[in-house]
């Protein structure tokens, strides 16, 4: 009966298919099953989770040396939807003679992640509100940053990453120029290649239309 239920979803668009996931307690459709997820991308191969493999990682939320202080992802790796995929690829292409690569933080984050994060940081400034859900649930957004091909020293930033502090903020002035000029170049990047900046985060951008992916809380050990 389960798997007749999914196949059904086969003959709706995308956003038709989303509302048809049961709400969870907030009201948002989540897609936490596997076998929706899989008909999902039947229907529309841009929905699949792709995982980056030739972009640097740090994914640190995998390990205990992040401001939760636990381990949130069972190994080290990122998702993406294929569409933000393309775009970073074509990103990294345009960077490679200038000796400098992206280094990807995060990506696809399970909602689960995000309801863990809240309870440790309730300021949707710097976490997302799981009453609204996030362009990572979505897959469709990304922690970045900049470094060098030959050395993978980062680019200097005007805050470390996942610093919740003022620091962090695009507006922030109290910067070396070093600093306020590598933020620029992230940020002068990755809007043209789509990309749209959270304000409070310099390292957070979200592909343009992301909400076109319904959000989600597939384990990554259904991902691989």
């Amino acid at each position: 009966m389960k798997n007749l239920f999914i196949l059904c979803f086969l003959t709706l668009a995308p956003a038709a298919f989303a509302q048809q996931v049961l709400p969870n307690k907030y009201g948002l459709a989540v897609v936490s099953d596997t076998l929706q997820y899989q008909a999902l991308v039947k229907l529309d191969p841009e929905q699949e989770l792709v995982r980056v493999t030739d972009i640097p990682i740090d994914v640190r939320y995998a390990t205990d040396s992040n401001f939760t202080h636990s381990v949130l992802y069972p190994y080290p790796a990122v998702y993406v939807r294929r569409p933000v995929y393309e775009e970073l690829k074509r990103l990294q292409r345009f960077l490679a003679p200038m000796g400098m690569s992206l280094k990807i933080y995060d990506g696809y984050r399970p909602y689960r992640v995000t309801e863990k994060m809240w309870e440790v940081v309730p300021d949707e400034r710097y976490a997302a509100d799981p009453r609204k859900g996030s362009g990572h649930n979505r897959g469709a957004a990304v922690d970045v940053t900049l470094i060098y091909t030959k050395t993978g020293k980062e680019l200097e930033m005007p805050s470390a990453y996942d610093e919740f502090s003022e620091k962090a903020h695009h507006s922030y002035e109290n910067v070396t120029f070093e600093a306020g000029e590598n933020r620029h170049l992230l940020y002068s990047l990755m809007t043209a290649y789509g990309f749209v900046p959270l304000q409070s985060e310099w390292w957070h951008y979200a592909l343009k239309g992301a909400s076109k992916f319904p959000l989600m809380d597939i384990p990554f050990e259904h991902l691989r």
